[in-house]
């Protein structure tokens, strides 16, 4: 006899409900340490040749995602495409890695193995015929990140490939050689490159440990038909591209994931004349990175830490007689002052800090006024002021 309509919806509300509630009870945290143990077992992955945090990162990202697209309906454009970052993100890490694709799909697969055992492990008897009608969707879901993330890798070994071998990877190592390259050099590296010799560039530096994260957006810029060149460098990694400032290319978009990044950050540089000198800056900018950025570090943002970097190697202090006058303030004393001091010349406004400080402008000013009272210095007074941004930047 055949099934009502409505009982049937009735049904399928009722599994769709079931299978949410059970998905609900996975924990990200308790399937990443599962994988992460289970994966460690791997030659590749066991020698250290990425951290566990790492792999604990991209675990976690992996199955959030993978589990908010196994809800019924639920797997919209964003989560594909949150998916697609995520196997953008594994594969060009694990192929610098150096890990074998083979080890690569095996570990992804033991996804589907972590995710399935905790299901069953949650599931009820009652459960049995909704777990074998969703066993095939989990697999597909898995399949399709691990398809995603294979060519992502193979893409980036291919890119390794033609960074080491390629004649064009050639003529950019001449560009940051020990000498700058002849006129007649840079027209012909720029015909090899494609690019017009006088064109913008922008130029971007990161250190060995923040490297990764560079190479992701290069890869990312490249699947747009992007060309971004790199450069490796012992201690990490340069790269340069032409510039675009139409909204919605590909450029435009690569430099503001840039600009998020971990990294040295020099813009508007012209040609390839130039280029040379901006990837120092570039450089001696990522050389500057702390654990507590966020985003990229450029000559506005950061020009202060490069003036007491620079200073700091001559051997000289900076501040001396003001560490020395404040030295004479009490502990409490001291504290309100440099903080008036820091936000004043942070905001340059009287009435801003004041309202950032929770105080009357009075005293803050009452505050200012005691400071120069101590060290001599007048910090409405911006060469007098700039001693301190460096010093304290």
């Amino acid at each position: 006899m055949a099934i009502p309509r409505k009982q049937k919806n009735d049904d399928d509300a009722a599994s769709a409900a079931r299978w949410n509630g059970l998905l609900d009870q996975l924990s990200v945290d308790v399937l990443t340490d599962q994988f992460i143990e289970r994966v460690l077992q791997l030659d590749d992955y066991r020698d250290g040749v990425l951290p566990a945090s790492e792999i604990r990162r991209t675990g976690a990202a992996s199955f959030a995602s993978l589990i908010e697209s196994l809800r019924p309906g639920a797997d919209s454009d964003r989560l594909v495409a949150e998916r697609q970052n995520i196997s953008l993100d594994v594969g060009v890490s694990r192929a610098r890695a150096g890990i074998p694709v083979e080890s690569l799909m095996t570990a992804i697969r033991i996804d589907f193995t972590v995710i399935w055992g905790e299901l069953m492990a949650l599931a009820d008897p009652s459960d049995a015929e909704l777990l074998v009608r969703r066993a095939e969707t989990v697999w597909q879901v898995v399949d399709s990140y691990a398809a995603q993330t294979q060519a992502t890798y193979i893409a980036e070994r291919q890119r390794m490939a033609q960074e080491a071998s390629s004649v064009r990877q050639g003529h950019v190592a001449t560009m940051f050689g020990a000498v700058s390259p002849a006129p007649e050099m840079l027209t012909r590296i720029a015909d090899e490159l494609g690019i017009d010799q006088d064109a913008p560039l922008v130029v971007a530096a990161a250190t060995t440990d923040d490297a990764a994260a560079l190479r992701v957006v290069i890869a990312a810029a490249s699947r747009r038909g992007t060309e971004m060149f790199t450069h490796p460098l012992p201690d990490g990694l340069v790269a340069f591209w032409a510039a675009d400032h139409r909204p919605g290319s590909a450029v435009r978009e690569a430099i503001e994931q840039v600009r998020q990044i971990r990294c040295g950050l020099v813009e508007q540089v012209r040609g390839l004349a130039d280029l040379r000198v901006a990837a120092q800056a570039a450089r001696a900018l990522a050389s500057l990175v702390e654990d507590s950025d966020q985003q990229a570090l450029t000559m506005r943002n950061a020009w202060a830490r490069l003036a007491r970097h620079r200073l700091s190697e001559t051997g000289v202090p900076v501040v001396p007689d003001v560490e020395a006058a404040l030295a004479q303030a009490g502990p409490v004393e001291r504290a309100r002052l440099e903080e008036a001091v820091r936000s004043y010349i942070a905001t340059g406004s009287i009435a801003q800090s004041a309202d950032q400080l929770f105080c009357h402008r009075n005293t803050l000013m009452n505050r200012l006024r005691r400071f120069t009272d101590l060290t001599g210095i007048d910090v409405t007074i911006p060469h007098q002021a700039a001693r301190l941004v460096v010093a304290w930047s």
